[in-house]
C-alpha cells in the first residue's frame, strides 16, 4: 500500500489551522498523530507519476493559505 503523509506548518499571519485542515480532508487526508498530521491512503496501482500529480494538488489547494507543507509518499 502506497500513502503520503503530510507536515504543515502553521503561520500566525495565515489561514486558521481548521480551515487548512479541512481543505485537506476535502482531498482525502485523514488526522493523524505522531510524526505526521495527515495521511492520504492510495488505491491499488498509483505510482510515482500520481504521487507527483497530488503533490502539485496539494500545493494548489494550499495556495494562499500561508503555510508551509511537507510531503513523504512510501510504500508500505
Amino acid at each position: 500500500m502506497m500513502r503520503t503523509y503530510l507536515k504543515v506548518t502553521f503561520n500566525s499571519e495565515g489561514a486558521p489551522p481548521s480551515e487548512v485542515i479541512a481543505r485537506l480532508q476535502s482531498l482525502g487526508f485523514k488526522p493523524i498523530t505522531g510524526a505526521y498530521d495527515m495521511v492520504y491512503e492510495w488505491d491499488d496501482g498509483a505510482g510515482v507519476d500520481e504521487a507527483i500529480w497530488f503533490a502539485d494538488k496539494i500545493h494548489a489547494t494550499l495556495k494562499g493559505y500561508n503555510v508551509l507543507f511537507q510531503i513523504e509518499t512510501i510504500t508500505e
